[in-house]
């Protein structure tokens, strides 16, 4: 199977930062990124999960997957026609590509796949600022990163409530960033600038010791898109986990087996090709523990700003297990349902009622459900 890759830029590389659970990545990915033994939780009280967390090194995973036989195409993807022995992409400047079969790994705005849905869309928004290790110390200790930390430092309360992110680029980096976990419509930028300012202030951190800015934006709970003669992947494919925003981790561990699929596929025809790939990226199983999270999430983004902390600190006191279960990026219906039902009889009344009236049932697990039905 030959592959070409059409990007606008094919070799930039990527910079944004993406960070992950460890045992969730390919050993080689994790052997190049940065890694923090423990991470610190915060709702209303402290935890510290010892469990490794990395963050990938952009530049070696771009070295890693890069492949000398893959055409490199700069341009525009705009579109994509089917007939009965292949497709053609189109580009932006007028050129057609022909193929057997597409994969749309445009992102959240799937170009080849229909597009952004119609509605208005949940968003994870962030700001983030770079700082040396000495100056990240009064918020991100020595040896360890920061995975929510939903306390908030006096001048920025009130409103919906946002939590510190913290990871280690390296050495001697450190990444601090004042992070909307989900709302519609999305926290502006600015918002959340001042918040990470006050944030920082009230620490002790001079604002003027950054190093560099990162900012943030993208959808949380789009619909996964339908089966079709395109394969989307990644983002455009609806893995982007409703209640971390991880995709990467995923998206690693799904590719080999996403092609070799396509390139079995394709012995028989484009069409078949197109089938396995969904079946192999959105099994019966995995499409309605989606749904269970996307539940979740509709049940979060109805709670009060005021208990939205003592929610997440009922999360962080569940089991290590229903932890891993629920955050996983192929998670079962089954862990799922189980880290569901643990963090629902956890939580008090006053926020088991507004998860009950905001859509997380938990009593019987979903009916089966075809791709898009979330």
């Amino acid at each position: 199977m030959t592959v070409a890759l059409v990007d606008p830029a094919p070799r930039s590389g990527w910079a944004s930062t993406f960070g992950s659970w460890a045992d969730e990545l390919p050993p080689g990915v994790v052997a190049s990124a940065s890694v923090m033994e423990r991470m610190r939780l915060r709702g209303t009280g402290d935890h510290l999960w010892h469990r490794p967390y990395a963050v990938l090194d952009n530049d070696a995973l771009w070295k890693q997957l890069w492949r000398a036989d893959i055409t490199e195409v700069t341009g525009r993807a705009v579109g994509a026609e089917h007939g009965p022995t292949g497709s053609t992409v189109v580009l932006k400047d007028g050129r057609r590509l022909a193929a057997g079969v597409v994969v749309d790994a445009t992102g959240p705005a799937r170009t080849l796949c229909g597009g952004r849905p119609p509605h208005p869309p949940a968003q994870q928004t962030a700001v983030g600022w770079v700082v040396d290790s000495a100056t990240a110390a009064p918020l991100c200790a020595p040896g360890e990163g920061v995975f929510m930390d939903w306390s908030s430092a006096p001048r920025t309360r009130g409103g919906w409530p946002t939590f510190l992110y913290a990871v280690r680029l390296g050495p001697d980096r450190v990444l601090l960033e004042e992070t909307s976990l989900a709302r519609r419509p999305a926290l502006p930028l600015a918002l959340l600038r001042r918040r990470l300012a006050g944030r920082l202030s009230d620490a002790g951190i001079d604002p003027e010791a950054r190093l560099d800015e990162e900012r943030v934006r993208f959808p949380v709970d789009d619909p996964l898109p339908r089966p079709g003669r395109v394969v989307p992947f990644g983002a455009a494919a609806g893995f982007v986990h409703p209640a971390s925003g991880f995709s990467v981790a995923r998206a690693l561990r799904s590719a080999p087996w996403l092609a070799a699929a396509l390139s079995g596929g394709l012995a028989t025809g484009p069409a078949t090709a197109a089938r396995a790939g969904w079946q192999v990226l959105w099994p019966t199983e995995a499409v309605t523990a989606h749904v269970l999270r996307m539940r979740s999430l509709r049940a979060l983004l109805s709670l009060p700003p005021e208990l939205v902390p003592e929610f997440f600190e009922a999360f962080f006191a569940l089991p290590e297990a229903h932890r891993v279960e629920f955050l996983a990026g192929e998670g079962t219906l089954a862990g799922t349902a189980r880290a569901m039902s643990a963090l629902f009889a956890r939580v008090p009344w006053t926020i088991r009622r507004r998860l009950v009236l905001g859509g997380m049932s938990l009593g019987h697990p979903p009916a089966r459900h075809g791709l898009g039905g979330s």
